[in-house]
């Protein structure tokens, strides 16, 4: 089966789609045919090399957390066939989705939304997932304050939306042209500028889910003995004023992915589709993602 992968880091042009064995499903797991799957900033970090000493060089990664496909064996509880969406523990596994088969344990997958595409479907796993976790780690109260950075990006629209379902009171940070969106997630706007240290400043507020990746001076947004949470273990700060700070890693969690396309299907998570690439093109989604601004998901597709 064709892959996208690397064995050696740098920028995108180390991708390179190659042929490797077609995996088999243990006990317990799910062989997928993917249809589509993201390209994440997670990818972006691996393929650079920022995550260190986690990931020696050498071995074939194949990237992708993320998919949307039919079951092809090994069905654990699902006929072959279904349309399903799943997540893949990837730090833990380097089970790539960038694949034209993957493996995943049952527990990892749910049905994918009813009547919407597998492309469109393919948005959501990750981001959603990451959003929900990073919500349970900040451990806010109904009614408590919550800023969301990069609001209108793939994790924080997601966490707006969930946020409010929790009954939190949202400010969602984002460009101007972003406003509309936002305000529709139902959070108030707060416009970024050149020194997100400044306009933060202006805010003190329970909690912080930093999807901007902004760091340390996003704690400025906190009050002190408050919570916040980064999505990208090389970019979070030290704890200061009794900020109690975490990094979010997604893991995954069938039974609530169900939840979550439950959520699709009434309409009140919102799915975002910006450009699909084939695995030959890989290289130029890489590209895509990286300048940032992208609205919606950037998806593979074999």
């Amino acid at each position: 089966m064709r892959v996208v992968g690397f064995t050696s880091f740098g920028d995108p042009s180390v991708l390179s789609v190659a042929d490797v064995p077609l995996p088999e499903p243990g006990k317990g797991q799910v062989r997928i045919r993917v249809q589509a799957a993201t390209v994440n900033p997670g990818d972006i970090a691996v393929r650079s090399g920022a995550f260190g000493p986690m990931l020696p060089e050498g071995p074939r990664y194949v990237l992708g957390w993320d998919v949307a496909g039919t079951v092809d064996a090994g069905t654990a509880g699902f006929a072959q066939g279904d349309h399903v969406v799943g997540v893949s523990d990837w730090l833990e596994t380097k089970r790539g989705t960038h694949a034209e088969f993957v493996v995943l344990d049952a527990a990892a997958i749910a049905p994918a939304p009813a009547g919407v595409d597998l492309v469109e479907a393919a948005t959501f796993p990750v981001n959603s997932l990451t959003a929900d976790q990073a919500l349970d780690l900040l451990g806010l109260a109904e009614g408590q304050t919550l800023v969301v950075t990069g609001a209108a990006g793939a994790v924080g629209g997601y966490a707006v939306e969930l946020a409010r379902l929790r009954g939190l009171d949202v400010v969602g940070i984002g460009s101007v042209q972003d406003e509309a969106f936002i305000t529709g997630l139902g959070a108030t706007f707060l416009p970024r500028s050149e020194d997100p240290a400044r306009v933060l400043r202006e805010v003190k507020v329970d909690g912080l889910l930093d999807a901007a990746v902004i760091g340390a001076p996003a704690l400025a947004a906190v009050r002190d003995g408050g919570a916040y949470v980064s999505v990208l273990p090389p970019a979070t700060p030290p704890a200061e004023r009794g900020i109690r700070v975490e990094t979010v890693l997604v893991r995954s969690d069938g039974a609530r992915l169900r939840e979550l396309v439950a959520l699709v299907e009434q309409g009140r998570l919102t799915l975002r589709l910006a450009q699909t690439f084939t695995f030959d093109q890989a290289a130029q989604a890489h590209e895509l993602l990286a300048k940032g601004g992208v609205r919606g998901r950037i998806v593979l597709v074999p």
